[in-house]
């Protein structure tokens, strides 16, 4: 392992690999502060750029920046105009987004960055010395045990779920799960719930929905809400970076905590970054205190700190099925696959052996990544939180803007217009109505994956035994089933405290 890492730092501190790295970061970042515009959408268009280079090293190298790059800036959208273009952002946007309107952007962001630094630089460490072991741990995982991951993921809800709000949750759940019944199954080519709708054929895009549920509405809620404070009020805190020595103190276990659960849920191929942060926030505020969970989802710095270190780590996380075994876990490495394939580079055990070159360069380009980011990133973050100081009449058509770009570029189809202005209509009313909006987006995303899996698992079984004969998957549904039972059981505990 010492001879490959030496290969990777002569081969990753190249000047060319070095301007293929601040390159493909400088592009993902500004990439990933749009909505709409997700890593998977600017790797494909640089997968000719990356063809042309030649150097499968330096290829590799560019557009593993691009894809770090992208999941590192995409909290900015998040935060500012609460507005996640990616997945794995959407978490961030449940305490960014309140503290920014709290008039604590710059922080924000300056919590994110450092989240996102050390959730990318353990993952690349773990990957450095655990990918190979971690590789043979990822095959044991089945159909049977990605449904009860998926199931484990789902009972997140209750994180997401206010005092008394456990019903609420559980329906929206079961709302983004029929949402994502909409259109071909994975098992049957057949429409189901169309009602006709060619456009609805691939069902609902999570970009159209995401905007839908958060970034719509809170237009239409600064629209609606006149006694909300004005932007222009905050212009004077937008300059304030520093973090306090006690919410240093606070999120550093936080980070540590979800920068390895992130990486090894990251590592489980079909798993990826959108599931380890919610996991992640889901996770810490259950841990919490009472006082310090009536503080998520209103600007807590722990509920910014674990979704944004976690989905850093599972994105480096993703890289060791796809270099050791072959097997891409997102659609994100599904497309880097192929860009390798292209380069007439062959993933898999031999990689390492065959090209250490092009294995440890990958790795050690990793850590050199995210120290770029980080030093990109803070100096602009003052410039960048500035966008909180537009006035509400400019800022109102600003996020429109963006969020109708963001649903159109997503299916390049001018239907998804409408389904985002009737969904978002929709989404407004339960805001008012104090339904959560975050289970239902979990459900969504959760729910065609959990389907292809348990299908897959009752078939390869003939029926519901697989639950009994594979004990990982018996495990996983009995954690899935205490991290839904606990939270009632606390909140009852509570009640009966009181005198």
């Amino acid at each position: 392992m010492l001879e490959g890492i030496l290969i990777g730092l002569t081969t990753a501190l190249s000047i060319k690999n070095l301007m293929m790295v601040v390159g493909g970061c400088l592009v993902g970042t500004f990439i990933g502060m749009l909505p709409g515009l997700g890593p998977m959408s600017i790797i494909a268009i640089m997968i000719p750029v990356a063809i042309g280079i030649g150097d499968p090293s330096a290829a590799l190298i560019l557009l593993a920046g691009v894809y770090y790059g992208a999941i590192f800036g995409g909290s900015t959208s998040s935060i500012l105009i609460n507005a996640p273009g990616v997945a794995s952002t959407v978490a961030t946007s449940f305490d960014g987004y309140p503290l920014a309107r709290q008039g604590k952007a710059g922080k924000a962001l300056t919590v994110a960055a450092i989240s996102s630094f050390f959730g990318g630089t353990v993952g690349a460490i773990l990957l450095m010395i655990f990918a190979p072991a971690l590789a043979s741990v990822a095959l044991l995982f089945h159909s049977a045990e990605y449904f009860a991951l998926m199931v484990v993921g789902l009972s997140a809800i209750a994180a997401f779920a206010g005092s008394g709000q456990i019903g609420k949750a559980f329906l929206m759940t079961v709302l983004g799960l029929i949402m994502a019944t909409v259109g071909e199954g994975a098992l049957f080519n057949l429409p189901r719930f169309t009602m006709g709708v060619m456009d609805l054929q691939s069902g609902f895009s999570f970009i159209t929905l995401a905007m839908a549920m958060f970034a719509l509405p809170e237009a239409l809620y600064l629209v609606l809400d006149p006694k909300r404070s004005n932007n222009e009020t905050h212009g004077d805190q937008i300059k304030d970076l520093r973090i306090t020595k006690d919410e240093a103190k606070a999120i550093t276990p936080v980070i540590g905590r979800q920068s390895i659960q992130g990486f090894l849920i990251g590592v489980l191929p079909g798993a990826g970054a959108t599931i380890a942060s919610f996991l992640g926030y889901a996770v810490e505020r259950n841990i919490a205190s009472p006082e310090e969970q009536k503080k998520f989802g209103k600007g807590s710095v722990k509920g910014l700190a674990a979704p944004e270190s976690a989905n850093n780590a599972a994105c480096t996380g993703s890289f060791v099925p796809l270099l050791t075994l072959g097997i891409p876990g997102s659609g994100t490495t599904a497309i880097l696959l192929g860009a390798l394939i292209a380069l007439n580079v062959s993933p898999g055990p031999r990689l390492m052996v065959d090209q250490p070159d092009i294995f440890w360069a990958v790795i050690i380009s990793m850590y050199i990544g995210n120290v770029i980011l980080l030093i990109l990133n803070l100096p602009l973050i003052p410039y960048i939180a500035k966008v909180l100081a537009i006035p509400r009449n400019y800022l109102i058509p600003f996020i429109l803007f963006f969020t109708m770009m963001g649903a159109y570029i997503g299916q390049n189809n001018a239907t998804e217009l409408l389904i985002l202005v009737g969904m978002g209509v929709c989404a407004t009313i339960l805001r008012f109505a104090n339904f959560p909006l975050p289970p239902l987006l979990i459900g969504f995303i959760l729910g065609s994956m959990l389907e292809d899996n348990f299908s897959r698992s009752m078939q390869l079984y003939d029926g519901a035994q697989f639950i009994w004969e594979r004990p990982m998957t018996l495990g996983l549904l009995i954690l899935a089933a205490l991290l839904m039972v606990l939270p009632s059981l606390r909140a009852r505990r509570k009640q009966r405290s009181k005198p």
